[in-house]
């Protein structure tokens, strides 16, 4: 293969050694990130329980929240028990075939999870924009196929960059392994370790995976135009506030996870960028799915009246 050596193979053993140089110790790393699991866990399940449990939550806007928490429960899984587990290891080692599968199910967790942000946009132009119609429009058989053509897309969409991987070689060290400045198997990371011809890669990046997040981007923009003309004509200061309020959730985590994976993945390519693109991997794959549950729950009296109930504190209709 040309650009490889005699020794580069398929089927290498990947070093993840993204915190190999980390200034903070690893053991520090590690409760750290334990925290951050358990708590992202325990949030995303006790968001689970509560729409599922009480009535008063069982409408399309928290049938979507309660898929977005299994998908960030999921993407969190993919990743942080692996990382904890090579933080006390001296051989933060993971084979082709266990680093293949780790970046499917991480891909199909995190694509799935912008799409259904996306569709939680559409939810918020409908109550908004047409709230008479809200409950017939998005109706629990439409929410449900939006999350399995979500679920679909997905799938379709890292199997496709799953099979742009198989065919590329990778040059390790004497003894075979590949070291990738990085603490899970993630796309960039990859293709920089590859010693094959990547433009394929790099086209299908750009082109079908910028079209598939440019669909969803247009989405949420043209969904909060229209909701901000709405808003702007209403009589009341106090329904404008309402209003708001009900997106302000959404728009934070909108910005917070469009904003880290277009500055990872749409970005030109640089060995300079390894440091910026782990902070950004970070935040994405720990930061996000550890502040979803409080960022949608937090401000809303729904969820957290609903918590009183479960718990028993306070009067059954506060």
């Amino acid at each position: 293969i040309m650009g490889c050596s005699p020794n580069a193979s398929h089927s290498s053993v990947f070093l993840l050694l993204g915190f190999s140089r980390a200034r903070i110790s690893p053991g520090l790393l590690f409760f750290l990130f334990l925290v951050i699991y358990l708590v992202t866990i325990i949030g995303n399940m006790t968001l689970v329980l509560l729409i599922s449990r009480d009535s008063r939550l069982h409408s399309p806007m928290y049938y979507l929240l309660r898929g977005l928490s299994i998908i960030d429960m999921g993407l969190s899984t993919v990743t942080l028990p692996q990382l904890l587990a090579h933080l006390v290891s001296n051989y933060p080692a993971i084979s082709a075939a266990r680093c293949l599968a780790q970046f499917f199910f991480f891909y199909s967790f995190g694509v799935t999870d912008t799409l259904v942000i996306s569709v939680m946009a559409l939810d918020r132009y409908v109550a908004i924009c047409n709230p008479l119609h809200y409950h017939s429009v998005m109706s629990r058989q439409l929410c449900a196929c939006l999350l399995a053509l979500s679920w679909v897309v997905s799938i379709v969409h890292t199997m496709l960059h799953v099979g742009l991987l198989l065919p590329l070689y990778w040059d390790g060290d004497a003894e075979g392994n590949v070291k990738l400045p990085h603490f899970f198997c993630d796309h960039r990371p990859l293709l920089r370790a590859s010693c094959s011809d990547i433009h394929s890669n790099e086209l299908a990046i750009f082109l079908e995976g910028g079209f598939l997040m440019l669909g969803p981007c247009a989405l949420i923009v043209l969904s909060y135009a229209r909701i901000g003309a709405t808003i702007l004509r209403l009589p009341s200061a106090a329904g404008r506030y309402r209003a708001v309020s009900t997106c302000g959730s959404h728009l934070t985590m909108v910005g917070f996870l469009y904003g880290t994976i277009i500055w990872v993945y749409f970005q030109p390519p640089s060995q300079n960028s390894q440091e910026q693109d782990m902070v950004a991997a970070v935040m994405y794959t720990a930061i996000t799915p550890l502040a979803n549950p409080f960022v949608y729950s937090l401000r809303n009296k729904d969820v957290k009246s609903a918590l009183h109930r479960l718990l028993g504190l306070g009067r059954a209709d506060s």
